[in-house]
């Protein structure tokens, strides 16, 4: 007697066709495959399958007509589990200072975040999480899962914003490795190894008495840069102790100038761990009556747009910013769409100009 809680239409056959010979087998089309029809990625098919509001028109027309030309039917599991997601991710910097949206570097960041998220059809959130205030904003967007996952910016080594990250269950990546503890997934770029070919090109030039003008002693990249600099001197036999910090902006990179002159008045290289504290350094190095490259040479790291506009222009360390944005987001989408990517490193290279051209006049 037929079971109905097991047979029916779906069941017959089930040990073969009359006859005997192979279970025929149907080839379920995944969405996988009607992506790739559509031209999109997975995340943005799982979207407009699942009609979510932040597809254009024209991809949803496409996904559509994909799955049906491959007669895709979606799970009915799946289709739960992709509901759930929001189609928004969150920017975090604990940073509130108006200043910040004319830093070039925060601007080329945000715009490879945005560009990123464009191909991804995905919605960007930024939050300015300095404050108490502007932390708890950030928590509770996070908790009542209004975002699918956050990128946070710099993390200090006492950021609250690394509690907020360990309590989330959303992923998260981060633009810069954080200065203490492991982090999953993240941006980085080779701040040592950047920091160590500039030290390497004064030294190459003659120079022997290089000092270095550092970022905050709390931030990873800061440290970084400091072990760059500390083993091309080791390696050229020299001390790596004419150190002064300042906080990466132009006038903190001028006061750390003035501080290493009064401590070293025969200093002859300086690598400055940024472009604004280098073009600082560079204003200070003029008014003491110093010519560079002739008496003090000067490299700076990143490749902003001021290098180019200092006086004499600046050798620097290119770094990838804009690239960087585009990777931490690549990154997160992966994340939401179910990888489990590897963190990236991105390179750098020294660009030479006339502050440090690579020989002494």
């Amino acid at each position: 007697m037929p079971d109905p809680m097991t047979d029916g239409p779906q069941d017959r056959h089930r040990d073969g066709p009359p006859g005997g010979g192979p279970v025929p087998t149907l080839k379920v089309p995944t969405l996988e495959e009607v992506a790739r029809r559509a031209g999109v990625s997975r995340s943005v098919a799982s979207r407009a399958m699942n009609n979510a509001r932040n597809v254009s028109p024209a991809k949803r027309e496409a996904v559509v007509r994909a799955a049906s030309e491959l007669g895709y039917v979606p799970n009915a599991t799946a289709r739960a589990l992709a509901t759930a997601t929001v189609g928004s991710v969150v920017l975090a910097i604990s940073n509130d200072d108006p200043a910040l949206f004319g830093d070039p570097f925060f601007s080329q960041v945000l715009v490879g975040v945005a560009d990123a998220l464009d191909r991804s059809d995905l919605d960007l959130t930024l939050v300015l999480a300095s404050s108490a205030r502007g932390q708890a904003r950030l928590e509770r967007l996070l908790r009542s899962r209004r975002s699918d996952g956050v990128m946070l910016m710099a993390l200090r080594g006492d950021d609250p914003l690394n509690r907020v990250a360990a309590a989330t269950e959303l992923p998260v990546v981060l633009g810069g490795r954080p200065l203490n503890g492991e982090a999953r997934w993240y941006v980085d770029v080779d701040n040592r190894g950047g920091a160590r070919l500039a030290v390497e090109h004064l030294l190459s030039s003659g120079c022997r008495r290089i000092a270095m003008i550092s970022g905050p002693t709390d931030l990873q990249a800061s440290v970084a840069r400091y072990q760059g600099f500390a083993d091309a001197m080791a390696v050229g036999g020299l001390p790596a102790d004419w150190v002064e910090q300042a906080d990466f902006s132009f006038e903190g990179g001028a006061r750390a100038m003035e501080r290493l002159l009064a401590a070293h008045s025969d200093l002859d290289g300086v690598f400055a761990a940024s472009d604004n504290m280098a073009a600082g350094a560079l204003r200070t190095l003029k008014e003491t009556g110093r010519r560079v490259p002739e008496d003090v040479a000067v490299v700076g790291f990143d490749d902003l747009e001021i290098a180019r506009r200092t006086e004499p222009a600046l050798t620097t360390v290119s770094q990838p910013i804009r690239g960087l944005g585009q990777e931490m987001a690549t990154m997160l989408v992966r994340l939401i769409g179910g990888e489990s990517p590897n963190p990236i490193i991105l390179p750098t290279h020294l660009v030479v100009r006339a502050s440090a051209p690579g020989e002494r006049a």
